[in-house]
Order: structure tokens, then C-alpha cells, then sequence
């Protein structure tokens, strides 16, 4: 806006920052710092040809080739250059391919289950209780109550 106003008017560039209300530090400001271009061409031919690295390890490369890179520096040039890293799909892990088939029961006292229920009595304390099963009878052989029930209940029962 500044060029434009210098040179569509012909006024100086003090009365032009003046107009568009810039600070003239601003509009002399020159940037000192390196462009870093043979850095940033060797990070991109890096970053193409070994697509699965990521910044962290062409970092590492560049350190063994000489270039002396921190993380946080090679971290801004690999994202300036549009190379970020797509993360990968979080697989699915399945608790077994082929599941057990169970085997049932042939006879009383082969197969128990354990089971814990609760519930509230009529003043709102909870309590649980531990009900044990004979799977081939289906009758059932313990229910242990209480308003705790610790290891050694269930060893007990």
C-alpha cells in the first residue's frame, strides 16, 4: 500500500506510512535471516524419496551428513515444505484368530461359574453377593452376601 501510494501520488514514504497509519519500521524492516535454500532442497529430496520418515529421522540423516539441525528448526523447515506425515490407521487388534470352542460338561461338578450381583438395601447401603453355579446341573451351589466381600470370601465359598 505504501509502493502504491509513493508511487501513484508521488509522496514520500514517511507521509505514506503516515496515511495508512503503518510504522515506518515496518515498511524498512529487511529480513536478515538465511533462506537456508540448500538445507531446505536437501530436507525435500530426503523427504521424497524416503516417504515414510518423518522429520525426526532426516534430521538424523542430515546430522550424519554434516548439517548441523536441531529438532525444533528441522521440524519448522519439513512442515514449511509440506511434508508432513500422514499418521497411520490405528489397527484393530482381534483377541484371537481362532477362538476355543468351550467344552461342556459331562458330569456334576466339572464346570463352575461365579457371578457377583448387587443392590441396595432400604437405608441406601449396597451390598453384593456371590452366586456359584454348577453349569451342568444348573443348580446352585454357594451365594455368599455381604456388604464387602474380600478374596478370601471368594475363596471360602
Amino acid at each position: 500500500m505504501v509502493e502504491y501510494l509513493c508511487g501513484g501520488y508521488g509522496v514520500s514514504e514517511r507521509r505514506a506510512c503516515g496515511v495508512a497509519r503503518l510504522a515506518r519500521s515496518t515498511q524498512c524492516y529487511r529480513g536478515s535471516k538465511n533462506p537456508q535454500t540448500a538445507l531446505r532442497q536437501r530436507i525435500r529430496e530426503t523427504g521424497r524419496t524416503r516417504v515414510r520418515y518423518g522429520y525426526w529421522k532426516i534430521r538424523v540423516l542430515l546430522n550424519r551428513e554434516g548439517w548441523k539441525v536441531g529438532n525444533k528448526w528441522a521440524y519448522r523447515l519439513y512442515r514449511e515444505e509440506g511434508l508432513g506425515l500422514r499418521p497411520r490407521p490405528r489397527r484393530r487388534y482381534q483377541a484371537s484368530s481362532y477362538p476355543r470352542e468351550r467344552t461342556k460338561p459331562r458330569a456334576p461338578n466339572e464346570v463352575w461359574s461365579l457371578d457377583f450381583v448387587a443392590d441396595q438395601l432400604a437405608d441406601e447401603r449396597g451390598f453384593r453377593a456371590l452366586t456359584v453355579v454348577d453349569v451342568f446341573t444348573r443348580e446352585s451351589l454357594a451365594i455368599e452376601a455381604g456388604q464387602s466381600l474380600k478374596g478370601e470370601n471368594v475363596v471360602g465359598a
